[in-house]
């Protein structure tokens, strides 16, 4: 199956930013309730090792996907850790939220491009579920705005191109009814856009179907490499790795100079 970029509306600039975060909000209820993270966790630990740091730069956040779930364990072989939440539109309150979990968690308030990311944000670079989101063009500079600030990148997706995951997709309405009333913030709002008006629902099953659609394969992961500057300086690992019932595609860079 080729690679599809149509349009989700979770990147369009005029979809209203409270719907947004609605839309996250599920994506990071989702991910922290299923612990849907646990076989990335040591490619994590790997990743953080090797680049010899504590501090996770976690890019592209939206409502900060399974970071929750994904800190308590991390923490237990790595009690210093750090996260810090970006994100191009940042959700704020679901930040904040995410914040009062646990006292390692940050957060920057104002816009933070994946493609450029700000020198003086120093970590490991992350990016859940939203490596899809970028034409293979913008992808090939999320890499290399990594390699010419020589910092590490851990890329994770838990979606593929593939009639099974397309299925799920289709079926994803059913949980975010069975989920809102337990979402975090609660707002009377996701309540009113998910049951009365079914506007979050929908955009969600449309987003999903078209985020399989998107999902780069491991081959043309290995393509965006091939294409980077300087690529040499990193070492590279892209795979997948099961994790409970489903696989999650990953792409590794860690540098090599320290």
């Amino acid at each position: 199956m080729s690679r599809i970029h149509l349009f989700e509306f979770e990147d369009q600039q005029w979809l209203p930013e409270f719907i947004r975060n609605y839309m996250t909000d599920f994506l990071q209820f989702l991910s922290n309730k299923t612990a849907m993270y646990r076989g990335i966790v040591p490619v994590i630990e790997k990743a953080l090792k090797e680049t010899q740091t504590n501090q996770i730069i976690d890019l592209a956040s939206g409502g900060g996907g399974g970071l929750i779930w994904l800190n308590a364990e991390l923490r237990k072989n790595n009690p210093d850790l750090k996260i810090l939440l970006t994100d191009y539109f940042p959700n704020i309150p679901a930040f904040e939220h995410t914040q009062k979990q646990a006292d390692n968690f940050d957060f920057v308030k104002t816009s933070v491009d994946a493609r450029n990311v700000p020198e003086n944000l120093k970590g490991l670079r992350t990016q859940f579920l939203s490596f899809h989101h970028f034409k293979p063009k913008d992808a090939q500079q999320i890499l290399q705005n990594a390699i010419d600030t020589n910092s590490s990148i851990a890329i994770f997706e838990g979606q593929e191109r593939s009639v099974p995951s397309i299925v799920a997709m289709i079926l994803s309405p059913i949980s975010v009814l069975l989920t809102t009333p337990f979402s975090r913030p609660f707002k009377m709002g996701r309540i009113i856009f998910t049951y009365l008006i079914p506007i979050v629902p929908i955009l969600v099953l449309w987003d999903g179907v078209v985020s399989s659609l998107r999902t780069y394969s491991v081959d043309e992961m290995n393509e965006l490499i091939s294409k980077l500057n300087n690529k040499d300086n990193f070492n590279w690992e892209v795979g997948k790795v099961k994790s409970g019932p489903a696989k999650i595609l990953y792409l590794l860079g860690t540098r090599t100079q320290i």
